[in-house]
């Protein structure tokens, strides 16, 4: 290693041209590796890869192209401006991109104050990079990426045959007319008139309306439309919406491309999806490591794989690297302040400073004599004048007080008087950057800093503080997290009196100042440097650097901290030199004005950074006049930066004609803990003077030094920083855990002792300073070594080279750890700038950093785009740029994102702000214009699933194994449970026969208790609209049977289609049809505003319903005949439809009874939320069992006010509506829910008004209300509403409890009264409308916390709440009396256990009978789905037949918390159906206590609680799991505030997620990468595609549940205008 090290003494494949600037441009080294990588692809065969869908709106972001431009007044700092004054570009032709050098000097850390920036290269020059094409690869390394030519194929291909895109054809690919929208590639929102008449020119022929309608069955003229309302803010009225795209269909095109390219060549989302597929079956480059369970132990071995062939360090352990020892002269001052004040008296007149102005026209010289009495001047005032505010008014700053000090670049000046009055007063300045806004990058920080020194005072200069933000009073503005400061100018004191002389100091350990630093997370620390080490630093550069009294230096750095600071403010004093400083702003204008300076001053040093050599090379007109052979040494600040070397060798190349001696550049590495590591004397010469080696880069990220081909492609070619400080000693030690010794070969963090920097420490924190300022490393035989010297951690990785010299290959800060390997921020910034940067993206405006998601480091890079970059040219760069750090680094890289120009945060001098453009990335504020991320490659430590074992049904499959809960055995009991007895009826005797009949109950009612009120209508006022007593109900149901008599001669057994809006109306068209012998469907009303997609699902539902007949109001009969309507449904094509308000005379017909109970009573038709339209066959005997089991459970009879606010026409909203009043006798208060839309109040006041015990409602109007009233509880309180009275309000759902909405609703209005246990919610689905209820006396709900990635994996694991991973569940109410539940394998048919998830069955006398029809789903097809409803096991008790309900859940045997009073049973119904007296307890074997039992008060109540977990069909099987997409969705939601809703669904094993955006378009992008990361990091899920939508665009059905599958199909046919559609790779 080390005789390779001597002989590498070129630069790696360097050749040097006549024309210098060009080869330094056509960046050899790391372009050449890039441009070979990438050819390397070009041969294989590749997919394309699919571009990200946008829509105009958001393209047009850049401000050149938005007409709007951005506040532009900071894009000074923008590296770009520097070259609009660089003449004479003629020289610079053809630029290829800068490459292997960061010559911009790259400070990735936030810190950085002087940029990586690059003066501009000229816009009208085009770089000479080669296109590259990429190509794909199969192989395990590289990643596919589509090529440009490729991609201009397509578009010659699109322009001919002017095909459609339809992207974004709001309103279901049609727009209002019916026709089909054409979209031109690159918009999808037409909007000018100008546009519009181009876009006409291209239109084809209208040929496709069949293309888009193939799948859809007549009558149904076109798929109903998903999103029309996507212009509204609000979400539309809900909608049941019916899948029109059968199942088979689907199928069948998948295997086609899935069908999406059509013959006219339409690009189609599904075809991009079908694109991604094929890039995605590619081999990943390691396979996942084989394991199955998914917890976080195995999720962090799997990120840090142990590679059994990675190279592991072979030299010995390292020794200690010493200094040579440090002679003081004994002409050098004993300190800094004896300094100022011998050079301040005996050469009062020669020059310390002096600064060019902006312009570099003028130029301020300070003599040491006015710097002595200046500083005296301030140390005098800050003793002696009253700054701090205290308790009897103001108080003096006292010796070892903290002052801040805030001065511009531009005045080095009055920085220095202040500064050196500080330190003579014996206080110590905070030199911190001036605040610009009260929202700087990083400023919240730097106040955290000022607050924990207890800074009050800031001593400023007049032209500075006349800058800063002022208030109206004048004062300036209080900076966002700043303490309050007193601002003090430091200009034009009085004179100190002639006596005075500054105090003596207290003691050398005290701190002399504070520098500001800032670590990898944006946290800004204080280093407080001892008096020693500022001494002991300040001799070491004197020896070091040979620096002499009289010696002039030009300063380019930053000379509040760090080099500069060290250089420019103390070593020069102490050596009495004259600095010239050149401000930031001067650099420019002019960025050759510091060679310029040499040359006047002939100054003999000059600090300067790679960034600084790099303009002064592009300022090629000013090159004649310089002369640098004055300069002994120019000092490279950042030699510690691996990409400083080309800058150098540049540098040299050019400038050695004008007299720059080769061992004048000196590379020196420093950090702010450890001041200056190590610096490469001026002027030596011998064998070790210098070194070079070109190391292989993949050895590097296994930390370990190899020496690579010189050719090779994947290395990095390393200039020394010199050798280690005059005593000084150096280690390297182990980056993390202990501090173990590194060995000779082996990449280390590098650790100082000897300059007494263990005196220093981060002000205010001891734990951290202790463990970077005071380490003592370990040796092999893990003792200590024997060293006394404690050593301080700099932050720099690297190793000790030959001849005692220090390389550096990376900075702590910039360092990411990949699936265990180790990889540089800069060396990745490298690779991307190589990709023919100069057209897309500004050279130094690039981020690099790694974020943490799942358990690993996944690598970000952001950079400016230019304005001038198409989308479709970003997005190619953007595809190269993945290749090529695959190639180069063999890492993937997980998100790419390029911004508008200027958005970027900026440190005070330009430079990117690294943390703070993390942080606003992570928080979702930094508004990209293009990303591509790329999840499929780079996260290779995904969970493999747990092992199915093979089931074969029998009933040996089924043993104690299976009620294993953890460690814990719940005993071999079986998954049962039951509702109390509902009791036997004697079927003989004729009277009860009556109560089969609903119909015959209400005729009873009306006779025995004609006047009782069984129903009053609530209008939006509050008022009643209507009421209904019993006689007044039996009359109007008369008259309807009359007029189906009559008027439609309608027989026994017709289906009658009931169209009402809920109401009165409703309830008397149904009993009329039952007595007639007709079977009433009732469905809901199409949505006037909405009619293109509710009125379809209406006609579908009377077409499939069989219905001969429709029975409506005048209001909906006109709306069904409107002009409108039959646009979307032919007129002519319904039914005979009879209007109820116009009743024939009356005349008594007999009324009909059927002969059995087992008859139709009614159709219930219901659209799932999978789109699945179907009818249930609900008999009487079904009926009158459901009311009387309601009755049981709720304790209803006629005295109890019920209050509904739901919907009334299908399920258990139907029964409570309908059937349940008239049965028992109570009182209904039916509140529309439309009517809570116009009065959020509106059913919490009427509970109030009536007093109601009960109440039920649906999760649509719980969320109006927690929504609508959460800001006025107390004018509802004012008004007197109470909901005390309330004991039970059910939410009436099919669906997992919405825990969230219940708590908060709880919550929100417990202010009115309402019991906390008030509120729970039931259960109901096709097969059996209510299975559960909360009833008047039950327990109430309890709820558990279980384990969600044991629930992927279809096991119920019960863990502690707040345990991670948990998902709270809360029982879905009681089991109604007469309901038997198990809990059954869905495929084996198995009995589970309790606690066991499995497929809810139930069996109950109230199940329906069976499916009328099923539309939408395979079942429509033989069979009826009888299986469904006549389901046995397979174990256990065979004989029993239950009905599946299609929905996971699991029994749990849990204590009652408690129960209500209400136990007593009150029996004073005057027509109670039934004693309540036979109530018996079941005793079968497997019995479960009755919810209800009577047992003696000290026993704890035992009770069977039903856990809903989430219906079968909605689920999501992902690499051999059962995603819910509530919970997917759930975690979505919380990602980022500006995320209304979200749905997902899987479509080709890629699970699409569809967010509403509540915001700007401008955020659409910000989305795409947190909604990725929180799904893989909660539940090891990649997002394969992002759908970013306008509000309002996820359908909801009249249940408030979303329609994930109805999604699904619009997004598939192009119909949701998305704002931005991401296909992730």
């Amino acid at each position: 290693m080390h005789s390779d090290f001597d002989c590498h003494h070129r630069h790696s494949s360097y050749s040097w041209q006549s024309n210098i600037i060009v080869a330094y441009f056509k960046n050899e080294v790391r372009q050449e590796a890039v441009q070979q990588a990438l050819a390397a692809m070009q041969s294989r065969p590749k997919p394309s890869l699919p571009m990200p869908s946008k829509r105009t709106s958001v393209m047009a972001r850049s401000p050149d192209r938005s007409g709007t431009t951005r506040n532009e007044t900071d894009s000074s700092s923008d590296d770009d401006s520097v070259g609009d004054h660089i003449p004479d570009r003629g020289e610079i032709k053809d630029r290829g991109s800068g490459g292997r050098e960061r010559s911009s000097g790259a400070d990735t850390s936030s810190t950085g104050g002087s940029a990586r920036d690059t003066p501009p290269h000229p816009k009208t020059v085009a770089p000479a990079a080669t296109t590259i094409t990429p190509s794909a690869t199969h192989g395990p390394q590289h990643q596919p990426l589509p090529s440009m030519q490729q991609q201009q194929q397509h578009r010659h291909h699109h322009h001919h045959h002017h095909t459609k895109i339809p992207n974004g054809a709001p309103g279901g690919g049609m727009s209002g007319n019916n026709g089909p929208s054409y979209w031109d590639e690159s918009r999808t929102i037409i909007e000018t008139p100008k546009e519009q008449d181009k876009i006409k020119r291209n239109k084809p022929e209208v040929t496709e309306v069949a293309d888009i309608l193939h799948n859809v069955r007549p009558p149904y003229p076109q798929p109903p439309d998903v999103t029309n309302n996507v212009t509204q803010s609000r979400r539309y009225t809900p909608a049941d919406r019916v899948n029109r795209y059968s199942r088979d269909s689907r199928q069948s095109s998948s295997d086609d491309g899935m069908g999406t390219v059509s013959s006219s060549g339409r690009w189609k989302v599904s075809a991009k999806i079908q694109q991604l597929l094929n890039t995605l079956k590619r081999p990943k480059r390691r396979p996942l490591p084989e394991f199955y369970e998914d917890d976080d132990v195995e999720l962090e071995i799997a990120a840090n794989p142990k590679d059994p062939n990675a190279p592991r360090p072979e030299g010995a352990y390292m020794t200690p690297a010493l200094g040579e020892p440090l002679s003081v002269p004994s002409g050098l001052p004993r300190n800094l302040e004896a300094a100022l004040q011998r050079y301040g008296s005996s050469t009062f007149k020669a020059p310390v400073a002096t600064v060019l102005d902006p312009n570099g026209k003028l130029s301020i010289t300070l003599t040491y004599g006015k710097l002595l009495s200046r500083s005296h001047k301030v140390a005098y005032t800050l003793l002696n004048r009253p700054l701090v505010k205290g308790n009897g008014g103001g108080e003096c700053l006292k010796h070892g007080d903290r002052v801040a000090l805030v001065y511009p670049n531009s005045d080095p000046l009055n920085f220095l008087c202040s500064f050196y009055g500080c330190i003579f007063a014996g206080i110590v300045p905070v030199p911190i950057e001036v605040p610009l806004t009260r929202r700087d990058a990083g400023s919240q920080q730097i106040g955290f800093l000022l607050g924990s020194c207890g800074v009050q005072v800031a001593l400023t200069s007049d032209v500075c503080l006349k800058g800063l933000p002022k208030t109206a009073t004048g004062d300036v503005v209080a900076f966002k997290g700043w303490p309050k400061l007193h601002w003090f100018v430091t200009e034009h004191l009085p004179k100190t009196p002639k006596d005075w002389c500054p105090p003596p100091h207290i003691g050398e350990d005290t701190p002399s100042y504070i520098e500001y630093t800032t670590d990898k997370e944006g946290s800004v620390m204080g280093v407080s440097v001892s008096r020693t080490a500022m001494l002991n630093q300040c001799r070491a550069l004197s020896q070091s650097c040979n620096y002499t009294e009289g010696d002039t230096m030009v300063c380019v750095l930053d000379f509040k901290r760090e080099t500069g600071l060290w250089h420019s403010v103390l070593t020069s004093i102490l050596n009495g030199m004259h600095v010239i400083y050149i401000p930031y702003a001067l650099m420019k204008v002019n960025p050759a004005s510091w060679m310029q300076m040499i040359t006047k001053y002939r100054a003999s040093v000059a600090v300067v950074k790679s960034r600084d050599l790099h303009w002064g090379l592009l300022a090629t007109k000013d090159h004649k006049d310089i002369v640098l052979s004055s300069l002994r040494l120019l000092l490279v600040g950042d030699g510690a930066n691996p990409w400083s070397l080309s800058s150098c060798d540049q540098f040299l190349a050019v400038f050695q004609s004008k007299g720059l001696r080769p061992d004048a550049l000196c590379p020196c590495a420093s950090s702010s803990e450890c001041l200056t590591v190590s610096v490469r004397r001026p002027g030596r010469a011998g064998v070790n003077a210098t070194g070079r080696g070109v190391l292989s880069m993949s050895g590097l990220s296994y930390g370990v030094v190899r020496v690579d081909q010189e050719n090779s492609l994947t290395s990095l070619t390393l200039q020394d920083c010199g050798q280690v400080m005059p005593n000084c000693s150096m280690v390297v030690v182990k980056m993390d855990g202990i501090p173990y010794m590194c060995k000779t070969d082996e990449v280390g963090e590098i650790c100082m002792g000897g300059l007494s920097t263990t005196t220093c420490n981060y002000w205010g924190l001891p734990g951290l300073s202790n463990a970077t300022f005071r380490v003592t490393p370990i040796g092999e035989d893990g003792k200590p070594t024997n060293d006394t010297v404690e050593y301080t951690r700099s932050g720099l990785l690297g190793f000790l080279g030959p001849g005692g010299l220090v390389f550096v290959c990376g900075s702590r800060d910039g360092l990411m750890t990949v699936t265990g390997r180790k990889h540089n921020a800069d060396d990745i910034i490298a690779t991307v700038l190589a990709v023919e940067p100069m057209k897309f993206i500004y050279r130094g405006r690039i981020a690099v950093f790694a974020i943490r998601v799942l358990r690993d480091e996944r690598i970000c890079v952001i950079a400016e785009q230019r304005p001038e970059c198409s989308e479709e040219e970003s997005f190619q760069w953007m595809s190269r740029v993945l290749q090529a750090v695959d190639s180069i680094h063999q890492v993937g890289l997980y998100c790419l994102a390029l911004v508008p120009p200027n958005y970027l945060p900026k440190t005070p001098l330009g430079g990117i702000h690294l943390s703070e453009c993390k942080r606003r990335f992570l928080d979702g504020n930094l508004h990209p214009a293009n990303v591509l991320m790329c999840p499929h490659t780079c996260v290779t430590n995904l969970p493999k699933p747990r092992e199915v074992h093979s089931v074969g049904g029998t009933v040996s499959d089924v043993g104690p194994a299976s009620v294993m809960v953890g460690t814990i055995v719940q005993g071999n009991r079986l998954a049962t449970a039951q509702g109390r007895d509902i009791g036997i009826i004697d079927m003989e005797s004729d009277s009860n026969k009556t109560y089969l009949f609903i119909s015959e109950i209400l005729k009873m009612r009306a006779i025995r208790d004609p006047d009782h009120v069984i129903f009053t209508l609530v209008n939006a006022k509050g008022g009643a609209a209507a009421t209904l007593t019993c006689s007044q109900l039996h009359k109007r149901a008369e008259k309807v049977s009359n007029l189906l008599n009559e008027r439609a001669k309608v027989n026994t057994g017709d289906h009658v289609a009931l169209i009402f809006p809920p109401g009165i109306d409703l309830i008397c068209a149904f009993y009329g049809c039952l007595y007639v012998g007709a079977v009433p469907v009732t469905i809901r009303p199409p949505h006037p505003q909405n009619l293109q997609t509710t009125l379809p699902t209406v006609r579908m539902i009377v077409d499939v319903s069989k219905s001969t007949l429709v029975l409506s109001n005048q209001n909906i009969i006109k709306l069904l005949k409107s002009k409108d309507a039959s646009n979307v449904v032919d007129v002519k094509s319904w039914p005979i439809i009879l209007d109820t308000d116009d009743m024939p005379k009356k005349k008594i017909v007999p009324t009909y009874r059927a002969p059995t109970a087992e008859l139709l009573a009614y159709l219930d038709f219901s659209v799932s939320t999978t789109g699945m339209l179907a009818g249930i066959k609900m008999s009487h005997a079904a009926v009158t069992s459901l009311c009387r089991s309601m009755k049981l459970a709720c304790e209803l009879y006629p005295s109890r006010h019920i209050a509904l606010c739901l919907d009334p026409y299908c399920g258990l909203g139907f029964a409570l509506w309908c059937l349940s009043s008239v049965y028992s006798g109570h009182h209904s208060i039916l509140i529309p829910p439309s009517e809570i839309e116009i009065n959020p109040g509106l059913w919490l006041s009427a509970v109030s008004q009536y007093q109601v015990r009960d109440t039920f409602c649906s999760y649509g109007v719980m969320e109006l209300c927690t929504k609508g009233l959460a800001s006025s509880v107390g004018l509802l309180k004012q008004r007197g509403v109470n909901l005390a009275c309330v004991r039970t309000c059910v939410v009436v759902a099919e669906e997992r409890p919405r825990i969230n909405l219940t708590t908060s609703f709880s919550k929100l209005f417990s202010a009115l009264g309402l019991s906390p246990r008030a509120v729970s919610t039931s259960f109901g689905c096709r097969v059996n409308v209510a299975i559960c209820l909360q009833g008047a006396s039950s327990p109430e709900p309890s709820c558990v916390y279980v384990d969600l990635r044991a629930l992927r994996n279809d096991r119920v694991s019960l863990v502690e709440r707040g345990s991670p991973h948990s998902l709270c569940l809360l029982e879905s109410g009681k089991l109604l009396p007469g309901v038997k539940v198990i809990i059954a394998h869905p495929d084996t048919k198995g009995h589970c256990g309790d606690s066991h998830l499995g497929e809810i069955w139930v069996q109950a006398p109230h199940n329906a009978s069976g499916y009328f029809s099923v539309f939408g789903n395979e079942i429509s097809e033989g069979g009826n789905g009888s299986e469904q409803f006549n389901a046995r096991l397979v174990t256990g008790s065979t004989g029993e037949v239950y009905a599946r309900t299609g929905y996971l859940g699991f029994l749990r045997r849990t204590e009652s918390t408690s129960t209500p009073s209400s136990v007593a049973l009150h029996s004073t119904d005057t027509i109670d159906i039934m004693s309540l007296s036979d109530l018996s307890l079941n005793s079968s074997n497997q019995s479960t206590l009755s919810s209800n039992a009577i047992a003696p008060a000290e026993l704890p109540e035992l009770h069977d609680a039903v856990f809903v977990v989430g219906a079968l069909d909605e689920t999501i099987i992902l690499r051999g799991m059962r995603y819910h997409p509530i919970d997917i969705e759930n975690s979505v939601m919380r990602c980022h505030r500006k995320i209304a809703e979200c749905a997902v669904f899987a479509w080709t094993n890629l699970l699409v997620v569809v967010v509403e955006l509540d915001g700007n378009e401008s955020e659409a992008l910000d989305l795409v990468p947190l909604v990725t990361n929180v799904v893989l990091e909660e539940h090891h899920l990649i997002v394969g595609v992002a759908v970013v939508v306008d509000p309002g665009v996820v359908p909801i059905n009249s249940r408030g549940e979303k329609q994930r599958m109805h999604l699904r199909d619009g997004f598939l046919a192009d119909q949701l205008d998305p704002i931005y559609v991401a296909y992730n790779m």
